[in-house]
């Protein structure tokens, strides 16, 4: 009998599938079908505190000078009061109709008063935080040093303050992954998800504007969460969820052969439905009997980067292979 238990979010999950945040998360009857289709934790939409400031604005372009100290209460009282309102719902109508557990998505910018909204989630019964972290590193007066301070401060704030575990999911734009991982690593988190995947710009070359790129992953983005997750997973005590590209049963073996104990997905099924977790789920325990492995423990991280035969390749960023070489010509 083949056992497909892993754990990531701080739970065992019946298998490695998770459904990622997205707006298939953001409804109770679609969380409900990829549960009953076999996800083994669901992400809810994520609560963006950028929804919060925008509408913050867009009020206070309406509001007079004279009015602006009314209006600050309205925004502290009224626009997070509803908009948690309306998360807190979503985690309980998720919850009813879920097995699985439900892990609540915050999409953070800053600190400060947007900490509140872990402990209202928790509240609100989300059997987990995933901390959707991400300063775009766009500000040439912002040092790095500033924002490896905001990814582990609020991390450190939130873990102490919830009960229930916390995740991080993070990009890859650091010239120092590694080392912001490992100290992730020490805050007591119950997985990184790697990598949070952007809204893109692109160009419209006819109408000379720029314009929004596709939302959807394509299959060869999984590469780069692939050589992380390689690098990475050895070196770390907690968990890591691959995430970005992730596409068939066959990127879901890569990368926990790689090392990781779960993976996120959204894009497939926005393409296929919640029923293709099935066809996955056949792929992954069809390749395990092919091999002769009963376990995902039984090879989980084997081509990690400590156990490849090859490792210098998920270090190397050269072609090497493909155009160096001069000394036989």
């Amino acid at each position: 009998m083949i056992n497909l238990k892993t754990r990531f979010f701080g739970f065992e999950l019946k298998n490695p599938l998770i459904v990622a945040s997205s707006s298939l998360t953001a409804d109770a009857d679609k969380i409900k079908a990829f549960a009953e289709n076999g996800a083994a934790a669901i992400v809810l939409k994520s609560v963006f505190e950028e929804e919060i400031i925008n509408e913050y604005n867009q009020i206070g372009e309406s509001k007079s000078a004279s009015h602006f100290d009314e209006f600050m209460d309205y925004f502290d009282y009224k626009i997070r009061d509803q908009v948690l309102a309306s998360y807190g719902r979503l985690i309980k109508a998720a919850k009813e109709v879920s097995k699985a557990p439900i892990v609540a998505s915050i999409n953070c910018v800053s600190a400060g008063d947007w900490l509140q909204f872990a402990s209202q989630v928790q509240d609100a019964g989300a059997d987990a935080i995933e901390l959707n972290l991400f300063v775009m590193p766009f500000d040439p007066t912002r040092r790095a040093e500033d924002t490896r301070r905001f990814y582990i401060d609020t991390v450190k704030e939130i873990t102490r303050r919830v009960k229930i575990p916390v995740a991080v999911k993070i990009s890859s734009y650091f010239s120092d992954l590694a080392a912001i991982c490992h100290e992730l690593d020490g805050e007591k988190l119950a997985g990184i998800t790697m990598f949070n995947r952007f809204t893109s710009p692109d160009i419209d070359i006819e109408k000379e504007k720029v314009i929004e790129a596709g939302t959807l992953s394509s299959e060869n983005e999984y590469l780069l969460p692939l050589r992380w997750v390689g690098i990475l997973s050895p070196r770390l005590k907690c968990p890591i969820a691959a995430s970005t590209g992730v596409h068939e049963a066959r990127h879901v073996i890569k990368m926990l052969l790689a090392g990781a104990s779960a993976v996120q997905m959204a894009s497939a099924f926005y393409k296929k439905g919640p029923a293709y977790i099935g066809e996955i789920l056949k792929g992954l325990e069809a390749w395990m009997d092919k091999k002769g492995y009963e376990s995902i423990g039984d090879f989980k991280g084997r081509l990690s980067l400590t156990k490849a035969a090859n490792p210098a390749l998920y270090e190397r960023a050269q072609y090497l292979s493909s155009f160096g070489g001069y000394a036989g010509s």
